[in-house]
């Protein structure tokens, strides 16, 4: 039996895997769930899993909820409730499904209590990937990622020889926006950018697919999942995301991992890694689809991939001002106070009147991520 805290248990993240959870009730087991403030889901939850604890974004949130929990099970609140189910319970794996930068204090506090991690929070290593990686080095902790992309380059590297490998390549759909202009961008709303044609996930994340910002997140956390440089890392448009992501090796032989879009298989694969196991998907027919399409990216079109490149080349503070400014762009568009075309002249600003710094622990990132949010409510 294997023992699993979430945090971030009511997104789509954490929702699919208490999914993978209740389709092998015998193999897993829940110890914990965090949520923010979406008390219902939570308590509806806890009455099925029954965690030893659970945790909510406020006091409040914790009191509404405390009548309605099975016995026994403790409620708590905030950041310290975080660490508390991340670091706190016997739990053999955390899943970190917390969108942004805040899922990184709960997840070292997992790290140092050696936990495995189930990294579904690609921020905690565009912010801390130095801290995060050597950290979980030197308490020898496994962090399996369960983004479809780096979960695939994960497979495709397995039992292969690292110093082989010439580039690792992460596939894109291309977002809610991949078949528009840049001057057909002018004025999209905020539900057309959450329509995204393959993936179900949340607005956050549908926004940066969008803007090609996540992708962008997904090469600063490819270089240090895999400790590659940047000029390895490339990324193409496959509008069908039936590649999830490949490697070319020395040779050139390049070694593709394939399905259906469907995040249970790469949280599956964490949680049971290395083994396989039965998943409530469907299969990949490949006659039933017929065909595969591929395009080169375009930076001109997706600038923002461009400066993630750019931010993650300069290394130091500067992917976290990255993003943490895109965070609150993404924020203020979501609530109709900027437009889609301003995340990426926000995002330009704010990184363009930063001078990239060291930050050797999590005050300096706090202070970096501080100043990089403010200027971007105020540009």
């Amino acid at each position: 039996m294997k023992k699993i805290s979430i945090m971030g248990s009511t997104g789509s993240i954490g929702t699919q895997t208490l999914d993978i959870v209740a389709h092998d009730p015998e193999r897993y087991e829940i110890s914990g769930l965090s949520a923010g403030a979406n008390v219902e889901l939570l308590i509806a939850q806890a009455k099925r899993f029954k965690p030893a604890i659970v945790s909510l974004a406020t006091k409040s949130d914790a009191d509404a909820a405390k009548p309605h929990l099975p016995a026994g099970t403790k409620v708590v609140y905030g950041e310290e409730g975080l660490i508390e189910v991340a670091a706190g319970t016997d739990a053999d794996v955390v899943v970190t499904a917390i969108v942004g930068s805040r899922g990184l204090p709960p997840t070292l506090a997992a790290i140092d209590a050696g936990k495995m991690i189930g990294l579904a929070n690609k921020e905690t290593l565009v912010t801390a990937g130095h801290i995060v990686m050597e950290r979980a080095r030197q308490r020898q902790v496994s962090i399996l990622p369960i983004d479809s992309e780096h979960s695939a380059i994960f497979q495709c590297l397995n039992g292969e020889d690292r110093s082989a490998v010439n580039q690792i390549t992460l596939t894109a759909s291309g977002g809610s926006f991949r078949d528009r202009t840049r001057q057909q961008l002018e004025g999209v709303t905020v539900a057309e950018a959450l329509n995204h044609p393959n993936w179900s996930m949340g607005a956050k994340i549908t926004i940066d697919s969008a803007t090609m910002v996540n992708k962008g997140l997904e090469v600063i956390e490819a270089r240090w999942l895999f400790d590659v440089t940047y000029d390895q890392i490339d990324v193409i448009i496959h509008p069908e995301s039936i590649i999830h992501s490949y490697v070319e090796f020395a040779d050139h032989s390049i070694i593709a991992q394939m399905g259906l879009p469907d995040m249970r298989v790469p949280i599956q694969y964490a949680l049971s890694y290395p083994e396989r196991n039965v998943t409530p998907t469907n299969r990949l027919r490949l006659a039933e689809i017929g065909k595969l399409q591929f395009r080169e990216m375009d930076f001109n079109r997706y600038p923002c991939l461009r400066l993630a490149f750019e931010c993650g080349r300069s290394g130091q503070s500067a992917p976290a001002v990255f993003n943490a400014a895109n965070e609150v762009a993404v924020a203020r568009f979501l609530r109709g106070a900027i437009t889609f075309l301003d995340i990426e002249r926000i995002l330009e600003t704010v990184v363009s009147r930063h001078e990239a710094s060291d930050m050797n622990d999590l005050q300096m990132i706090a202070e970096v991520d501080a100043w990089a949010r403010s200027m971007a409510e105020t540009v």
